[in-house]
């Protein structure tokens, strides 16, 4: 028997890194946790911290360091605080995998590091691909660093090719449930409330990504990952609504062949595939039951109604710095909405502005797309106040 394979979750406390710890729980004869890091949920880092006794934590809100540092002194966990420490704390060589849960952008300096570092990345921060695909990529190439994905699509897709590497890709589909406001019209979407579009019907999730669902902005994040993940051209990925959320994704091969992965919506699986790959590790998770499912269902995505998948596949296609201003101008007018500031319509709109207005950058550096997420969400920010004047 191996020694547990060390892992460090980025992000701990949200949806992700909470069921992370459960596979752990329930695998802990082959994973333990070395290191745990919150945003700013003291309370949950501290009792998650006590339970798994983890080498180190990391609480990014500098102000709850005292907090965190005087409830966990008397168990011998170092505590150390601040987004620098974040970044730090990956490169340390106890640390055998790094599995990424943080939301949106705050992913990308951390990914860096685990690269840098060599340690293998199980991906659930999609994010990072999109802000900035070609160089992750190219820097993981460079290191010799394996990313395995952790996103429900993306890993059908990457079980589908386990003995198929080989193989050419003709074409994939990524299955999306088409969130609440499946089927609605833009005057149903008008007037919906942020509650509405937070009752995902077969997921559990956070806050944000629940959000991006609703609108199909995750599926459009989830096609710009697919392309650097798979070294795929933009039409080589299709986006078909699957309701029943069971066929998680497809992969079609120049002969014609078609491999899907299936399952119930259950997060587990794929978080628990990638922390074992290549292994598939016996679990108690909830079976499939073919009679519980007389009807699998297939519709095309409405790309009218839900302008955001329309807007994902036009910044895959342009390029450089494009889906990093997508991404950016989504991460604020999602916060938005969540306040209640705008509405549901209203964020593709800003998000198309933004691409209209930002500066294109062709061949982004590191540097350039730190400078185009800040001044895309200046921007944003500024157009988001601007619908609210307007609203009241």
């Amino acid at each position: 028997m191996n020694a547990p394979k060390r892992i460090a979750i980025l992000g701990s406390t949200g949806s992700i890194g909470t069921q992370t710890l459960d596979v752990i729980a329930e695998q802990h004869e082959h994973f333990e946790v070395e290191v745990l890091t919150a945003n700013s949920n003291a309370d949950l880092l501290i009792k998650q911290a006590i339970q798994y006794k983890p080498n180190a934590v990391v609480i990014s809100d500098e102000s709850k360091y005292e907090q965190v540092k005087e409830a966990l002194f008397t168990h011998g966990i170092k505590v150390y605080a601040g987004e620098a420490a974040l970044s730090q704390i990956v490169q340390m060589d106890s640390i055998d995998m790094v599995l990424t849960a943080l939301v949106g952008y705050a992913g990308l300096k951390p990914t860096i590091e685990c690269i840098k570092a060599r340690k293998p990345i199980a991906l659930a921060n999609k994010e990072t691909l999109v802000v900035a695909g070609e160089l992750i990529t190219e820097l993981a190439k460079e290191k010799g660093v394996n990313i395995y994905p952790v996103d429900s699509e993306h890993s059908a897709i990457f079980q589908c090719l386990a003995g198929e590497f080989h193989n050419p890709i003709e074409k994939i589909y990524l299955t999306a449930s088409g969130g609440p406001f499946r089927g609605k019209s833009k005057e149903f979407l008008l007037t919906v409330a942020k509650e509405q579009a937070l009752k995902h019907p077969n997921w559990d999730m956070g806050a944000k990504i629940t959000i991006d669902s609703a609108s199909l902005m995750n599926k459009g994040l989830e096609v710009i990952e697919a392309k650097w993940l798979f070294n795929l051209k933009p039409e080589q990925i299709e986006v078909v609504i699957h309701p029943q959320s069971i066929i998680h994704s497809v992969v079609q091969f120049q002969d014609g062949s078609m491999k899907a992965q299936m399952g119930l919506p259950d997060m587990k699986l794929p978080i628990q595939y990638a922390l074992g790959y290549p292994k598939r590790l016996k679990n108690n998770f909830q079976r499939f039951d073919f009679l519980k499912y007389a009807n699998l269902t297939f519709e095309q995505a409405d790309v009218e109604t839900f302008r955001n998948l329309a807007l994902a596949y036009e910044a895959l296609h342009k390029g450089g710095n494009m889906p990093c201003i997508l991404n950016a101008a989504n991460e604020v007018v999602v916060q938005a909405f969540l306040q209640d500031k705008i509405r549901f319509l209203d964020m593709p709109e800003i998000i198309e502005r933004c691409m209209a207005k930002i500066l294109f950058v062709q061949k982004p550096s590191y540097g350039d797309y730190v400078e185009t997420d800040k001044v895309t969400r200046i921007k944003a920010l500024e157009l988001t106040k601007k619908i609210n004047t307007l609203a009241n």
